[in-house]
């Protein structure tokens, strides 16, 4: 009985250990399609024609709007920004979602705190994003004042690192 127990527990343990390691094999892309939270920031990617330079080498912070967030956006927003015509739109709103460099959730606090409470972080579209604690929550602010909370944090990637948020920012 306890050699079953044994052979179980290995079992379960190797089985983890595949998929830990599946998970730290996939590039960023690779783990938003793999969530089902994520099908409208994937098709908006594939859309502005983002894949090639989300699975390059990097590293990124990506803060990754839910298909929640993208659908707080007022009615018809995202179907006309999916269309061809506005592809270099859609470029720059995905971008501003995107800092350059691998900032895990620890990076991100420790920055906010040496920052006295906030952090202004430079998007890779070069827009400004200011990340500040509100209570005890890490809540993301745009160029234009609206607010995103991070709602999951440090997805790894073999490129860099997700962070869930519920909303979508928009540049100036």
């Amino acid at each position: 009985m306890k050699s079953i127990k044994k052979v179980a527990l290995f079992v379960a343990a190797t089985l983890l250990s595949f998929n830990v390691m599946a998970q730290t094999n996939k590039d960023i892309v690779d783990i938003a399609a793999g969530s089902k939270a994520h099908t409208t920031l994937v098709a908006a990617v594939k859309a502005a024609d983002l894949v090639t330079t989300l699975k390059s080498e990097g590293p990124f912070t990506v803060f990754a709007p839910t298909n929640d967030a993208f659908a707080k956006l007022p009615a018809g927003t995202v179907e006309n920004l999916l269309k061809p015509e506005n592809k270099a739109t859609l470029a720059g709103i995905l971008t501003y979602h995107v800092v350059a460099g691998n900032l895990d959730a620890k990076t991100v606090l420790a920055a906010i705190e040496k920052g006295g409470g906030k952090v202004v972080l430079t998007t890779v579209a070069g827009g400004k994003l200011t990340a500040e604690v509100v209570m005890g929550k890490v809540v993301l602010t745009d160029e234009n004042g609206g607010k995103a909370i991070v709602t999951a944090t440090d997805l790894k990637a073999t490129n860099g690192v997700i962070h869930v948020i519920d909303a979508v920012l928009l540049p100036k």
